[in-house]
């Protein structure tokens, strides 16, 4: 794989406060470049949600309303996050759910497309018995010695999802080959489907 040839790509991670549908907690975009997770350009943002985090969500991730109580607002923070991400392509681990919460909280943001790492390991490691992220760390032993904070972070899930689709990416020839066994229909930069040739 060509790292050169990519877009401009940026691994995303959102936590949430455990109401449905979430409100935003912590926001994390790690742009990969060349191959490797650029944390000199990364963005990581911690908000006061509008809800109170329950007591479900706190006991995976750690962000207590104590510890939230005085971070900005998702609308004190809103625009600096949509210029990170721009229209750069996204990627996420079960990425349906990070689109979706990210393009709730910024309804004019439209990336060119949406890698997913949980699509990219069943195709590239057809075999597992399962497809969580502590799964595939455990398969790929992805080198996570500088990833910040803990397991359940933004910021570490992001940096770990970057290691991993560079790893799996590794195994492609093209970036058209990564996009075509990683990106889940109907969600942006999906290939479009081969139409049957006229028979008449």
């Amino acid at each position: 794989m060509n790292f050169s040839s990519w877009p401009r790509l940026l691994v995303v991670d959102v936590e949430g406060n455990g109401t449905n549908p979430p409100d935003l907690v912590e926001v994390a975009a790690l742009p990969v470049r060349e191959g490797r997770p650029d944390t000199s350009t990364a963005g990581a943002w911690l908000t006061k949600p509008r809800r109170p985090v329950t007591p479900f969500a706190a006991g995976i991730h750690g962000l207590t309303n104590e510890r939230l109580e005085k971070e900005p607002s998702w609308e004190e923070i809103a625009d600096e996050v949509h210029a990170l991400l721009g229209v750069s392509w996204v990627c996420a681990h079960n990425a349906h759910v990070d689109y979706k919460v990210l393009s709730a909280h910024l309804p004019q943001w439209q990336p060119a497309g949406v890698l997913d790492t949980l699509r990219l390991a069943k195709a590239t490691y057809s075999d597992l018995p399962k497809y969580s992220l502590d799964a595939l760390i455990e398969h790929a032993h992805p080198d996570l010695s500088a990833a910040p904070a803990q397991r359940h972070r933004a910021t570490f899930d992001a940096y770990a999802t970057a290691q991993l689709l560079i790893a799996m990416a590794a195994r492609y020839d093209t970036w058209d080959q990564l996009v075509a066994a990683a990106v889940p229909p109907n969600l942006p930069g999906a290939p479009e489907p081969e139409q049957d040739p006229m028979l008449w």
